[in-house]
């Protein structure tokens, strides 16, 4: 499974995607989607196969897990092909925050978790819901400890928080405007929303980030958004950057199907 992925070769280098240090791919919120996560790395193996390169990498721009059905299936998938491969790297999102938090026993934050979307994910791990439903905050941190792998748990823990490649930044929610990159709260690299999403002046680079759902993709001159809200929509969207090009790649409930039109960034 995911042969191209896991064949032997090397990440892409993180400085300059102008410098022909290779590909870098980086994929939108999955939330609970294994359908969608499988026909995404499918997608990303067909693209390999067509555009043939031994230097790239794959960001997931994080909240793998909550809202949709299957989170557990998804992040035993991962885990397992991070073992495998080098070219898989993600990033911690606000979902996977509250996640950790609720796990580590914090028992207002695993009441939140459960109501926004953490429900789902207990359930994927085996949680009644009528009975979780019922639950208190400590009896879901109960409940969380004895039925989640500890793997699950330090697999998770070590997410990234931002990948700088060259001219793009990549960030689960994006960053606090005029606040320079090793300043930034992780508060804001996981959550933050209108500061962000208002602001019209240029980054220390382009940001691409995911967490704020759009119908399509929203391409600004100082950011792109790719959060195309899978776990409703059935569509989880992916950008490939190589050089100065970039392309689109889109997996569907139905198959997965590339929009993937290669064209020139005229972002800096």
């Amino acid at each position: 499974m995911f042969s191209l992925l896991s064949k032997k070769g090397k990440a892409s280098e993180s400085r300059s995607p102008t410098g022909g240090l290779g590909r870098t791919y980086a994929v939108g919120d999955v939330h609970g989607r294994f359908d969608l996560f499988v026909g995404m790395l499918r997608l990303i193996e067909d693209d390999l196969a067509n555009r043939p390169t031994d230097i790239f990498k794959i960001i997931f721009l994080g909240d793998l897990i909550d809202r949709g059905p299957q989170s557990a299936d998804i992040i035993e998938l991962a885990e397992t092909l991070s073992r495998s491969t080098s070219h898989l790297q993600f990033l911690k999102g606000n979902h996977e925050e509250m996640f950790l938090h609720a796990f580590a026993g914090d028992e207002q934050a695993a009441g939140f978790f459960y109501s926004v979307g953490g429900r789902e994910t207990l359930m994927s791990y085996g949680l009644d819901c009528a009975e979780g439903d019922t639950m208190s905050g400590e009896q879901l941190v109960a409940w969380m400890k004895l039925h989640i792998p500890d793997s699950h748990i330090r697999f998770i823990s070590r997410f990234d928080d931002m990948v700088q490649s060259g001219d793009f930044i990549f960030v689960h929610a994006g960053i606090k405007p005029h606040v320079p990159l090793h300043r930034q709260a992780l508060s804001d690299l996981r959550w933050i929303r209108n500061e962000f999403l208002n602001c019209e002046t240029l980054h220390p680079g382009v940001i691409v980030h995911g967490h704020s759902i759009t119908q399509e993709v929203e391409e600004r001159p100082n950011r792109i958004g790719i959060d195309t809200g899978a776990y409703f929509s059935g569509r989880l969207t992916g950008i490939a950057i190589e050089g100065e090009d970039r392309w689109y790649l889109t997996a569907t409930n139905d198959a997965p199907v590339a929009t993937a039109l290669a064209e020139t960034a005229d972002t800096p």
